[in-house]
């Protein structure tokens, strides 16, 4: 009885694994009736579907690594309190 459920988990599995790895790899196409967004200002053309994929610069900066060139003592923090001798 166990070995046909495991071979049932198996084949769903199998299964599962077969439809996800035959996805379409056709370019983007915008909904029939609808256009892709408007020209920026300042742009000369409208993005295409790949452009509009591809993330800003914003939105995944660059990481710095240089994190001690400006280091310096820590000034006095005048919220840095002692805690209390007995909590209320």
């Amino acid at each position: 009885m166990t070995n046909m459920r495991t071979l049932a988990g198996l084949g769903l599995t199998a299964l599962a694994l077969t439809l996800t790895a035959c996805g379409g790899r056709q370019p983007l196409k915008p909904v029939q009736g609808q256009n892709l967004p408007a020209v920026p200002v300042g742009a000369a053309t409208a993005p295409t579907a790949a452009d509009l994929m591809q993330p800003s610069i914003q939105a995944r900066p660059e990481r710095s690594v240089e994190l001690l060139t400006q280091s310096r003592q820590r000034g006095n923090d005048e919220f840095d309190l002692p805690p209390e001798k007995a909590p209320k």
